[in-house]
């Protein structure tokens, strides 16, 4: 019995690294996971920054183009104006 015993004694360290790295294992796996969903959400944000800087660039674009047309529609005012003046000098 005395074998018995002192195998079973030697075994216990082997069996605490065995459950050990099999916890070390799981951790990995649980880590590759996480990584991929990580990995994923850092896709979608970035596709998501992409379309939010498109956005602002157009949102420039439009108030440039805005700002363009008041000026324009302003010089049209003017150029109105002036003409009903020399229409209304016409009429004496």
């Amino acid at each position: 019995m005395s074998k018995v015993a002192t195998r079973e004694v030697e075994l216990e360290p082997i069996d605490r690294l065995e459950q050990k790295v099999k916890l070390l294992i799981a951790m990995v796996d649980r880590m590759k996971v996480d990584h991929a969903k990580v990995a994923e959400e850092n896709q979608r944000l970035s596709r998501e920054l992409e379309s939010a800087r498109a956005r602002v660039v157009a949102s420039e674009s439009e108030a440039r183009e805005v700002a363009a047309l008041r000026t324009e529609r302003d010089a049209i005012r003017v150029r109105v104006s002036d003409m009903l003046e020399q229409l209304e000098a016409l009429s004496l």
